[in-house]
């Protein structure tokens, strides 16, 4: 059996666990994201990876990473809340610190994948994964790997622009009007809250007490996910749709989002589309980064 030092990076928390070549966790903690530069950020990593090697042999690092990750050169683009990470060539850095192989890949891209190899998508070979958190990101998987695009923002749903485009530049996009953020923001706004008060639980919890204007707005989010949904259903016909993030542990959300995705369903729109909600929680970055190593070697 192979065994690997698999990290998940986020701003706050790098997310660490030894695996083995079958997805199994073996270890599991976190420690905090350091905050003083790179070269701490690679002592940190090079660190627990020496953990590990006291205890078994490592065949290679996988690291599931913020921003657009370039799986074949190793650095990363785009921005992200790890200012440091962006521009060096972090495979390579890592590589030369630790002697060992490394790979790398955006989060929502290992979130995907993850569910490809061993989850909800297992048993089919294109599908896309849509992760609903502050914004709209997600994973665009055809035959079983992922369509990194042109500009590696293949996947990167919550951009597409939904409302209100006749009145300004842009318009609202679907991450503006379509994510956890966006429901809480303007929720807020309606209610005359601050938005630090709230979060997508309470929320839903104040809908679940009664309260008009929530349900009413909610009602909105389910609707503009659902648009979005059926619009990357006819673009990319994919065989699965997959919901993530945190509010889809809400068992009734995925049930409501296909109540209305059943609604909209017209002479000229025919398809009968349905979403289903990912199988990993916390743990599905780590599973999709063990797996993104494993399919480049």
């Amino acid at each position: 059996m192979n065994y690997f030092a698999v990290f998940d990076v986020g701003g706050s928390a790098i997310k660490y666990s030894l695996m083995n070549e079958v997805g199994e966790f073996i270890e599991k903690a976190s420690v905090p994201t350091p905050c003083e530069g790179l070269d701490e950020f690679i002592r940190v990593i090079d660190s627990l990876v020496k953990e590990f090697q006291q205890k078994q042999e490592i065949k290679g690092i996988a690291l599931s990473m913020p921003g657009a990750v370039n799986v074949e050169k190793g650095h990363i683009e785009g921005a992200s809340a790890i200012p440091f990470i962006h521009g060096p060539n972090i495979k390579e850095i890592l590589e030369k610190q630790t002697g060992l192989t490394v790979e790398l890949e955006n989060d929502a891209n290992c979130a995907g994948l993850a569910e490809g190899w061993i989850g909800a998508a297992k048993d089919v070979r294109d599908y896309i994964c849509i992760v609903i958190g502050t914004g709209i990101g997600g994973a665009l998987v055809i035959d079983k790997k992922i369509r990194h695009g042109h500009h590696l923002h293949g996947g990167e749903f919550g951009f597409m622009i939904m409302e209100d485009y006749l009145n300004q530049p842009l318009g609202e996009s679907w991450s503006a009007l379509g994510a956890t953020g966006a429901l809480v923001r303007l929720m807020a706004k309606r209610k005359g809250m601050d938005p630090s008060t709230l979060n997508g639980k309470k929320v839903f919890e104040l809908a679940d007490e009664g309260d008009e204007e929530v349900n009413d707005e909610i009602e909105k989010f389910i609707k503009r996910l659902a648009v979005g949904i059926l619009n990357l259903q006819y673009a990319i016909d994919p065989e699965k749709i997959l919901i993530g993030g945190a509010i889809s542990s809400r068992e009734d959300l995925v049930n409501r989002i296909n109540e209305k995705l059943s609604q909209m369903k017209t002479d000229v729109h025919r398809l009968s589309i349905k979403v289903e909600k990912c199988q990993f929680g916390n743990d599905s970055n780590l599973i999709g980064a063990l797996y993104h190593f494993l399919q480049r070697h």
